[in-house]
């Protein structure tokens, strides 16, 4: 009975969160009329002029280059500033790194938007506002979300590999090139994955710091689709649909490493 209701539950789940991503992939092939006369029914034609006008007004190759660029970069200075760190409280446990510990769940809390008018005014004086290097560099700051789960799955394999390998005399940085990063693989493909669809889905900063419409992201597209006294509504959904296409794709095809990463980090030893 258990096994029945916990199925009937998943997919009336799924069904919750499937239903409007149907709706915005279905009516990206109708026409205005046909999407305002019967929005979940299916096309009657594969309309695709929508798609068309949307390739012809907008930017998209520059903006997906863009995100691509910014996340990329981003994702790669997060997994190496993260894992240093991880692997730097858990070689040295001294007072000092308890109180950086602590200090670093204390910024972990703190929401980012609190923190935009003096972060904005930081950017300013370095002159990266309104550009993609900006951005890199506000989203290194989620190396503090990277830091806690690679250092919780640090945590579960045994400190003898390490010890073992400072008695054959390897340094810090070998232990940590040769044996640290080749022991993490599965954790840093499962940050790199939760990091990545939070920055290719990101509204808040790029809407805030960026200004030059060569500098855009595709969340920054979508949203030229919402006017001051309207939406338009095809456009929004076909924008939509682009955006979320390519990371729905890397999401399914990482689905396996992010499970593998995260029960590894769960058993000790």
């Amino acid at each position: 009975m258990r096994r029945p209701l916990l199925s009937f539950g998943m997919i009336l789940a799924a069904a919750l969160v499937g239903v409007p991503f149907y709706y915005i992939v279905v009516n990206t092939f109708k026409t205005q009329r046909e999407t305002s006369a019967s929005p979940l029914a299916p096309p009657t034609s594969l309309y695709l002029g929508n798609y068309a006008r949307v390739f012809e007004s907008t930017p998209i190759l520059q903006s997906f280059l863009n995100t691509l660029y910014v996340t990329a970069v981003s994702i790669v200075i997060m997994l190496i500033i993260g894992s240093m760190a991880a692997y730097a409280m858990l070689l040295r446990k001294t007072l000092v790194n308890r109180v950086a510990g602590a200090l670093l769940v204390i910024a972990f809390l703190v929401p980012g938007q609190a923190t935009l008018i003096p972060v904005y005014r930081i950017l300013v004086r370095l002159r990266l506002v309104d550009s993609l290097e900006g951005l890199i560099f506000l989203y290194a700051a989620g190396s503090i979300f990277c830091y806690f789960l690679i250092q919780g799955y640090l945590r579960s394999l045994p400190i003898s590999i390490f010890e073992a390998a400072r008695i054959d005399g390897a340094g810090p940085w070998q232990i940590y090139w040769r044996i640290v990063l080749p022991l993490i693989r599965p954790i840093l493909i499962t940050v790199g994955v939760f990091q990545t669809m939070w920055i290719w889905n990101d509204f808040i900063t790029p809407n805030v710091f960026i200004s030059s419409p060569d500098k855009q992201t595709l969340v920054l597209q979508v949203y030229k689709a919402v006017g001051e006294f309207g939406v338009d509504w095809p456009a929004f959904m076909t924008l939509s649909v682009i955006v979320l296409t390519p990371v729905v794709i890397f999401f399914v095809a990482m689905q396996r490493h992010i499970v593998s990463g995260l029960l590894r980090g769960s058993v000790k030893g």
